[in-house]
């Protein structure tokens, strides 16, 4: 005989903060009748590092290898706003070559990050072999940054006018060759996944969001665009140089959690594009803008004097922040990644507010997840693509 389910019977449960499928230290409190949810609240802050408070007393280049700890596996977007927000304040044109190689890193990160999100979103939801072929790939990707860069995940490079270092001898053809492989990586997961009825099964009709319940929650990246909206920062804000490239921005209208693996798995088809015309077109001239590296430099200390011999730390070269504020974004794989900045004349910003995406479309999470199954819980939680490290800053 069935008992109806008072609410007298209702299990509640804790998911995480060390649970495999929480993707960091996320914690679910679930309300469950059986295996239906009928709540479910998300416990956040076991990653706060006070990144905001952090950056109100350093100067920007001190700052930089802090950016990179908020989206560890989209390292170089956080790079991009760090430096984009003081170049607009002080007006800095970056050169031509820098935006181009700008352009190439930020779109390498890209697919860096969407294939970190695949991997472990099929291993949620039962399928393990993407998990490896995913690491196949993304290695390259992180062999052609330790050739710029010098390392494989913080990356450090981007500077305020430019780049830290210019590309080496045989990077480009490197870079290349890496693209037409990945694009025959793209088709054998397509053709391992997308039709795939098990696959189709857990994902299709799993976490429906519409359109206006998008906009409304301020949902951004291939979570709004697989809701029907074709919203992309690259190409609303026209920055760095992506009007100069041949591209469409990917989008589907269903609003599931299919829809969302689309965009993404399409993302990284035009994020090759993007990445093959600006090798093929990559201007020469300087990789920085070396103007900027004498604003506000402290005067040389005589030869040997005091200063010289006693006082071993050489300041950084120090820019110094208006009296403005400005707010500046950038599509990162997860979203409208943006900062809000006010300089006060100082060398140290006077506020550092980081709109992280991950933060913001995870608070849809518990409507979505209500009145689903608990194994739900998974397949949408994998769909939103969180990282802890700029969800709790």
């Amino acid at each position: 005989m069935n008992i109806p389910a008072t609410r007298k019977d209702l299990m509640i449960v804790n998911m995480g903060p060390q649970h495999p499928s929480m993707h960091g230290v996320l914690r679910l409190i679930v309300t469950l009748d059986g295996e239906d949810v009928i709540d479910c609240e998300p416990i956040l802050g076991y990653l706060h590092r006070g990144m905001e408070k952090i950056a109100e007393n350093r100067t920007i280049i001190q700052y930089l290898p802090y950016v990179t700890r908020w989206d560890y596996l989209a390292t170089m977007f956080t790079e991009a706003i760090t430096v984009n927000g003081p170049e607009l304040l002080g007006n800095i044109q970056v050169p031509k070559r820098a935006s181009y190689i700008r352009a190439i890193m930020l779109e390498l990160s890209r697919i860096a990050s969407h294939l970190l999100w695949l991997g472990p979103f099929m291993a949620d939801i039962g399928a393990q072999t993407p998990f490896f072929y995913i690491f196949r790939e993304r290695e390259l990707v992180y062999d052609l940054f330790e050739a710029a860069t010098g390392m494989r995940m913080m990356h450090n490079y981007f500077r305020i006018g430019g780049v830290a270092a210019d590309l080496p001898h045989g990077w480009i053809d490197k870079c290349l060759d890496f693209c037409d492989y990945f694009l025959t990586g793209v088709t054998e997961y397509q053709k391992l996944i997308t039709r795939n009825p098990i696959f189709l099964e857990r994902v299709e009709g799993v976490g429906i969001i519409g359109r206006e319940d998008v906009i409304n929650w301020g949902l951004s990246g291939p979570m709004l665009r697989a809701s029907g909206i074709q919203w992309d920062l690259r190409k609303v804000d026209h920055y760095e140089c992506y009007d100069e490239f041949d591209w469409e921005v990917q989008w589907q209208k269903e609003g599931d959690s299919l829809a969302r693996y689309l965009v993404r798995i399409g993302e990284m088809t035009e994020s090759i594009k993007i990445i093959q015309q600006a090798l093929e077109g990559i201007p020469g001239g300087p990789y920085e803008n070396l103007e900027i590296r004498d604003v506000d430099r402290e005067r040389k200390p005589e030869w040997n004097d005091f200063d010289y011999r006693f006082i071993s730390k050489k300041p950084s070269p120090t820019f110094e922040l208006p009296k403005q504020e400005l707010y500046v974004r950038v599509e990162a794989p997860k979203g409208e990644l943006g900062i809000f900045l006010i300089g006060d004349q100082s060398g140290f910003p006077w506020r550092w507010k980081i709109r992280p995406p991950g933060f913001i479309n995870l608070q849809i999470l518990p409507q979505l997840v209500k009145r689903m199954k608990l194994a739900d819980i998974m397949t949408i939680l994998g769909s939103i693509d969180i990282i802890m490290g700029e969800v709790d800053r």
